[in-house]
């Protein structure tokens, strides 16, 4: 739990024979640094009337400081012990409010928000008249709530909030009370590891039960690890009304979560039990959910999940007993659940996968069995007594389907309206559209027999996002407004009018910033401006942009983003540097591999995560680029990962030096996560490429021996294909430079600092040319300012060393 100081790392070789520099902060050039240091524009929440606007204001970056805050790691979790709330959160700074109709005047401040505000957790009230928030404070986390009309905030409690576990309050029904999960009183001090004597060895135990577990982080460890668990996690649950006044509601108790039925009169508690996991996460302890009545009075005890650490293999599988167990939106209080048919184990052979029941309060009665799925559930749509929609899916197959089912007529089996490759996003039917019904829960929309569908609109012509009406008797769609934008890409969020047909939209460009439209589908060219965010990032509003396509060798379609420098002749090219960056994707068609989603009208928002501030430094940048990964029928596609990685690459420095754009052999290959593993597989495996940029990226499979990515079969079952994938085992042939990020405190799975720090050691004892940069405190993604822009400056350096010969 202590501070330290920043120590920036950089291992070279072979600048000096295993050398270590030391070197403060940098910054890259003015150009970059242009779009790198920018003024973040404010997210926007919107009441679900459509009346009022929440502007929420946040720093582009965190600062060091920031990261650098007292920390435990636990079960899973990363919480910052003086304040119980998540270390790694990031907030909001400040606060305005606007009428949606008031387009002509500027957002109103939200009076009286606390000093240095740092704003979390924010949620309308079910009316929309109030908006509740957390702020965390130097020793804790405040509630605070803000009237909407008047746009004033008021604190309700100190600092004695527990957030530890998310969002620590929730809105009833009445809109004036919040119940809200506080520290207890009688809290123990934490135990200080460093200074703790263990009582005996940390012992383990494997009992004949195969326990396939991904390589989790950051989790319990030893007894002080339970012990401080505990202690963080408890809580007591308190009703505050809008005058701050709180009344005890549950005593203490290891709180998970707590949901509120419909009609707002029962309320279901989900708890953590003992015994812990020292191999899973949090939320794979036992928990059991008990329903109480609003007055706290016990009602029954509907669900008891065991510690699940043991689990079949792969994705399609899944834990015995009562799962994703919620209330239904559509009736005032039922739950309802899902229950495995085989045991979990997808490697059984049954007709029928899963189970759905519903179980109405007070759960005197059994539950009700409205349908069994052939595949594994997936989600459900309540609409109302007669309609839900119902989704199964298979990941060896990519298929999901899609049930109409008439939960008051079990007699009848559900009818399936979809049956599709999901990866197929060409015949994407689009997402069934909702609203809220009279209990304010979000349920299917329907109109006149009809629901309502928006499409993203992917087709090989482009994006044509689009409104369809779906008949529930016909089962037919008629489309009720289409996209046709070239020039400009439209995004459909929600119909805000269905008799009038008014849809909120966001419309963007390439050099014109996202913003917010009211756009009518019945009058085609009616649509209303209603946020007018500016483009910060001018000096790249005019360069080329567009998106290619081409074939692989063996003719699947790809594609990539091309970006030009300003003012670049493409009628009298110059051949420049070329920059790829991409992250692979895993298939089991070519068809859906070869679909693009990429739209050349997409605003143009220069980020460490790509290549694109090179546009401004004389290199031609491809972002994005297809690396598809296919594994067709009973083949894998990690089977022929290494040759169709290789394939990809090479298609698109074929297509790029087909326009005469590029030096060829001035070729950089870049990704961050998955997208390292890929660099540092192409700089083993291919001699296309001048040097690679690879940034938290896992290098040596066998340390995520039960999968990884997209990966279902174990290290003993394919020993070939990990070790042939991991670019650790070829540390012998990675002769091309490459550059190595990392953030110090990593915590994605599988992805471990020592990833990193392991590789760059191989490469630097086998003679080969590296250099390893460890960021200070930074998690999987960067944060703090300082270092992105010596990140920006270690790439803008690394790349026109061996791409530009500086």
């Amino acid at each position: 739990m202590k501070k330290f100081p920043f120590l920036l790392l950089f291992f070279i070789f072979p600048y000096g024979a295993f050398a270590q520099e030391d070197l403060a902060y940098q910054k890259p050039s003015a150009e970059i640094l242009a779009l790198a240091d920018y003024e973040r524009a404010p997210s926007i929440s919107m009441d679900t009337k459509k009346e009022y606007m929440l502007l929420r204001y946040q720093d582009t970056y965190k600062t060091l400081d920031e990261l650098n805050i007292e920390e435990m790691r636990l079960g899973g979790l990363r919480i910052n012990p003086i304040t119980n709330i998540s270390s790694t959160l990031t907030y909001v700074n400040n606060l305005k409010i606007r009428k949606i109709s008031d387009t002509k005047r500027e957002p109103i401040q939200v009076a009286n928000l606390p000093e240095n505000p740092k704003i979390a957790n924010i949620s309308w009230s079910p009316n929309d008249t109030k908006i509740a928030f957390t702020h965390t404070a130097e020793t804790g986390v405040e509630l605070w709530v803000i009237d909407v009309a008047t746009a004033k905030a008021k604190k309700l409690t100190d600092a004695t909030l527990n957030s530890n576990l998310g969002s620590p309050f929730r809105w009833t029904k009445d809109n004036e009370t919040l119940l809200v999960k506080m520290i207890p009183a009688d809290r123990k001090p934490l135990i200080d590891q460093s200074k703790s004597l263990p009582t005996g060895p940390i012992i383990s135990v494997a009992e004949g039960q195969e326990s396939q577990n991904r390589t989790y982080q950051d989790l319990l460890s030893n007894k002080t690890d339970e012990i401080n668990f505990e202690t963080l996690i408890a809580s007591e649950l308190y009703k505050i009304n809008l005058n701050g006044d709180k009344k005890l509601f549950m005593g203490k108790e290891l709180y998970y979560y707590q949901s509120i039925s419909p009609n707002g009169e029962y309320l279901s508690i989900a708890t953590f039990h003992k015994p812990f996991s020292y191999i899973v996460p949090y939320y794979r302890f036992p928990i059991t959910t008990t329903v109480y009545t609003m007055e706290g009075e016990k009602v029954k005890v509907v669900n008891e999940e065991p510690l699940v650490e043991i689990m079949a293999k792969g994705f399609n599988a899944t834990r015995e007993g009562k799962r994703n167990m919620s209330w239904r939106d559509d009736k005032p209080a039922s739950l309802y659940f899902v229950e495995a048919l085989d045991g979990g184990d997808p490697a059984k052979e049954v007709e029928y996968r899963d189970e759905l029941y519903s179980w109405d309060a007070p759960f005197t009665n059994a539950p009700v069995s409205l349908m069994k799925t052939k595949q594994r559930f997936y989600t459900v749509l309540w609409g109302n007594e007669t309609t839900a929609l119902v989704y199964d899916q298979w990941y060896n197959t990519r298929n999901m389907k899609t049930y109409l089912l008439n939960p008051s007529d079990l007699k009848n089996e559900p009818t399936i309206i979809y049956d599709r490759n999901y990866q197929d996003v060409y015949s994407n039917p689009g997402s069934f559209e909702t609203r809220e019904n009279e209990f304010g829960a979000d349920v299917l929309a329907i109109e006149n027999g009809n629901l309502f569908l928006i499409g993203s609109g992917y087709t090989e012509k482009g994006q044509f996002p689009f409104i369809d009406q779906f008949n529930l008797k016909t089962l037919k769609t008629k489309r009720l407004y289409q996209s046709t934008f070239t020039d400009k890409k439209e995004s459909i969020f929600s119909i805000v009018d269905y008799k009038k047909g008014t849809a909120l939209v966001m419309i963007q460009s390439k050099n014109e910033y996202p913003n917010y439209y009211f756009r009518s589908f019945y009058k085609k060219d009616k649509i209303d401006q209603i946020t007018f965010t500016k483009n910060p990032f001018e000096s790249i509003k005019d360069v080329h942009k567009e998106v290619i396509k081409y074939k692989r060798a063996d003719g699947v379609e790809l594609s990539g983003t091309l970006y030009l420098p300003l003012g670049y002749d493409t009628k009298n090219p110059e051949k420049l540097p070329l920059l790829i960056w991409a992250y692979p994707q895993e298939y089991k068609d070519k068809n859906s591999a070869g679909q693009s989603t990429q739209n050349p009208n997409e605003f143009t928002f220069p980020y460490y995560g790509s290549f694109v501030f090179w546009v401004t430094k004389g290199y031609v940048v491809l972002d994005d680029a297809s690396f598809p990964i296919i594994g067709e029928g009973e083949n894998e596609p990690n089977d022929t990962f290494i040759e169709q990685l290789v394939a990809n690459g090479k298609a698109a420095i074929d297509a790029v030096d087909k326009l005469g754009y590029i030096d060829r052999t001035k070729v950089a290959i870049g990704g961050h996560s998955y997208g390292a593993f890929m660099t540092a597989n192409l700089l083993s495996h291919s001699n296309d490429y001048a040097c690679g940029i690879a940034r938290s990226g896992a290098y040596n499979r066998t340390l995520t021996p039960f999968g990884f990515q997209m990966e279902q079969r174990n290290f003993w079952d394919v020993p070939a294909v990990y070790g042939g994938m991991s670019p650790f085992f070829s540390a012998n042939k990675m002769k091309t430079p490459i550059l190595l990020v990392h953030g110090e405190a990593d915590n994605n799975p599988g992805t471990f600092t020592l990833q990193t720090e392991r590789y760059f050691q191989a490469i630097k004892g086998l003679g080969g040319n590296a250099r390893m940069v460890i960021l200070p405190k930074e998690s999987h993604g960067y944060q703090a300012k300082k270092n992105i822009l010596h990140l920006l400056w270690e790439q803008e350096q690394f790349l026109d060393k061996y791409l530009k010969g500086k």
